[in-house]
């Protein structure tokens, strides 16, 4: 019963939803449906236009009038007796619209002027006299008389696009200045806060594998509750924290859980949000959001995405282009440290691009911490599988390090997507609880893409594909600096890849030459098999010679891992040489001929193995033909163990994909196979 309780709890759809609120826009849509409703629908119909002769003919010589009223001397309004409008001819006017009594007026008819009809009536009443002496005269009122309804409908309409205008002018200062629509809001801050009171349901244990960027933000948030333990030693905290590392890594995470750990104001907003196309608005925000935080002060900026404002001052500049975010920039280390800085403002932010970012905003001062959140190690791994698994039903069983070990190079979301896609297999399949199967059809889903199942290839295109997997496989096998294989198949995935082998790096930094040596010739396996079993070659190595091209220039000319070129790196991640190049044409022309040289040497000796190794490759190709899965047991059953001593890699362990392309076309999850350049001159070629 409490199991339900919760599962209840967790459904949203349970929850009571609450009816709409109160709103005078509503009165006002009333009241103008009313007044366009009685200009359509009048409660009363219209008097009927005669002339006097009608009425003096068939109504006063009958003597059916009640009375008669001369409206501002223009024409004059005949009201029937009412136990006269039971008579036939009255019947058009004896009721209203709602089929009521109608109680006048009538008739109208006009006139030249008073005295006019004065003169008319006088002489119909005497002709009425002769007949029956004893009738009275009718009474007659005069009457001025101000048309307002006539004045509301030519109003109506000048009034209802007044009104919509107003309405349209609030709503757009509203979105542009923040809450309160009024025109003085445009440089009002859009910042969301979570004050004291609000409940931020992410904590600090909901975070997993980063210990150490923990460590440093715990460190600010017990400084805002304990200050005393701080500054009783003179120390000061940091004034900023800038959070660093590639998407997916829980930056924002962290940001979330210092929220709801800190128990202080918390300001949240997005760097975008600064950037508006009016001038200065950007400026006023930041402004106005410091206003606000030191009303609020101790509490917490965080600005998520800063690289949108905070791009380096000067470069690209275009005439006009950069001005508005520059001056957002400016304000904002003015407001960060400035000459009238007040204390009790941390500014918190997270960017995955910290090498555009301004020199200014990076100094001690300003962000005296710069956080990196890096991809997590094995452990780290583990402990988000742990974190995520937590809310899906899995086994009791359930080896997470076996997981963490069959993903490497995943960050928090990949994990977070894997144990979501696992889920929901599980439910396909109708079982009650995730299995292990079931994260590793997962893991395949996540790498590798969508399996095509319906996707018909003829013969002749599955055996090249084969070769070509074999030959991934063979490279991988016996290279002895090349990753272990785990897993090759042939069954269709992704967008156009027909096929992938899977291979579980190490968990290192750094490569050495014969490490990157060996991983070219393993990617070139593929294109060589092919052209040794079938003497020619196809587009399913696309992938492979995109990976290739890339590592080897990073060799030449990052790395300097060529005796020509020398102990020399041309790297320009900040794009400091713009578009010229920091060497000569004649070096140009070495490097390029330095690549094709080291390409054609991995060709060579690529070659050379699969020629001494043709029997293993036609064993595995005729195998996966049969079977169109392999893993490492088969491999060690059709061509015995690899002869080099590694670490027993678990079984289904997938990262680098090797995907073939019946197109030249880019293969699923491209930036997970791409040589990835680090600061530091490491370089992880085959991240998955």
């Amino acid at each position: 019963m409490e199991d339900n309780n919760k599962e209840k709890r967790k459904i949203p759809n349970l929850v009571p939803s609450k009816g709409p609120k109160f709103n005078i826009y509503w009165v006002y849509g009333i009241i103008a449906v009313i007044l366009i409703g009685l200009q359509f629908f009048p409660f009363t119909k219209a008097s009927k236009l005669i002339s006097f002769e009608q009425v003096n003919q068939d109504m006063l010589q009958s003597e059916d009038v009640q009375k008669l009223v001369v409206v501002n001397k223009e024409y004059v309004e005949v009201f029937i007796k009412p136990d006269r409008l039971q008579l036939e001819k009255y019947k058009e006017v004896a009721t209203t619209n709602f089929n009521t009594v109608n109680p006048g007026p009538h008739y109208r008819f006009k006139i030249l002027s008073v005295d006019d009809f004065t003169r008319k009536l006088g002489e119909a009443e005497t002709a009425i006299k002769v007949v029956n002496p004893a009738y009275h005269p009718i009474e007659v009122y005069p009457e001025n008389r101000t048309d307002w309804f006539n004045a509301v409908g030519w109003l109506l309409p000048i009034l209802l696009l007044v009104a919509i205008w107003l309405f349209i002018m609030r709503r757009m200062t509203g979105g542009v200045g923040g809450p309160g629509g009024q025109i003085f809001n445009f440089g009002k801050s859009k910042a969301t806060l979570f004050d004291k009171g609000t409940k931020v349901n992410i904590t600090f244990a909901d975070v997993a594998g980063l210990d150490e960027a923990k460590t440093e933000v715990m460190e600010i948030v017990d400084f805002l509750k304990n200050p005393k333990k701080y500054t009783s030693l003179g120390g000061k905290i940091p004034k900023g924290a800038l959070l660093i590392g590639p998407p997916g890594t829980g930056k924002t995470l962290i940001a979330k859980a210092v929220a709801g750990e800190a128990q202080v104001p918390f300001f949240s907003i997005s760097g975008s949000d600064f950037v508006e196309l009016f001038v200065g608005i950007g400026a006023s925000r930041v402004r106005d959001l410091f206003k606000q935080a030191r009303e609020k002060a101790p509490c917490i900026i965080f600005i998520d995405e800063i690289d949108a404002i905070g791009r380096a001052r000067g470069r690209n500049v275009i005439q006009g282009g950069n001005d508005e975010r520059e001056n957002t920039l400016n304000q904002l280390l003015v407001e960060m440290d400035g000459f009238g800085t007040d204390s009790g403002v941390i500014i918190l932010a997270a960017t995955n691009r910290p090498d555009v970012l301004d020199t200014a905003l990076l100094r001690p001062g300003r962000f005296d911490r710069q956080i990196s959140i890096d991809k997590p190690d094995l452990v780290g791994r583990e402990q988000i599988f742990k974190v995520h698994s937590k809310s899906i039903k899995v086994q009791k069983d359930l080896d997470m390090k076996k997981l963490a070990a069959q993903t490497p190079g995943f960050a928090g979301a990949d994990i977070a997507n894997v144990c979501n896609e696992a889920a929901l297999i599980a439910a396909r399949k109708g079982k009650k609880e995730v299995d292990m199967s079931d994260f590793q059809d997962a893991i395949d889903r996540v790498i590798g893409g969508l399996e095509k199942k319906n996707k018909i290839i003829s013969q002749d295109e599955k055996k090249i594909v084969a070769y070509h997997e074999a030959g991934h496989a063979i490279c991988g096998w016996f290279l002895e600096h090349a990753d272990p294989l785990v897993k090759v198949s042939i069954i269709p995935r992704g967008v156009a890849a027909l096929g992938y082998a899977q291979y579980m790096p190490k968990e290192q930094f750094l490569y050495t030459t014969e490490q990157l040596f060996d991983s070219i010739c393993m990617t070139l396996g593929g294109r060589v098999a092919e052209d040794l079993v079938f003497g020619k070659i196809s587009t399913g190595a696309q992938n492979d010679l995109e990976r290739i091209t890339k590592l080897s220039y990073a060799m030449v000319t990052i790395y300097g891992m060529n005796d020509k070129i020398g102990n020399l790196s041309y790297y320009d991640p900040q794009n400091e040489y713009g578009f010229q190049k920091p060497y000569s044409d004649e070096t140009a022309k070495m490097i390029d001929e330095e690549v094709r040289a080291l390409v054609d040497r991995a060709y060579v000796h690529t070659k050379k193995l699969l020629t001494e190794k043709r029997h293993e490759l036609e064993v595995l190709a005729v195998e996966l033909l049969k079977k169109e899965i392999l893993f490492q047991q088969d491999l060690e059953r059709l061509i015995g163990k690899r002869p080099f001593e590694v670490k027993h890699v678990p079984e289904l362990e997938t990262p680098v994909v090797e995907e073939e392309s019946e197109v030249a076309a880019s293969t699923v999850n491209e930036n997970k196979e791409e040589v990835v350049v680090e600061n530091t001159g490491n370089i992880q070629p085959r991240i998955a």
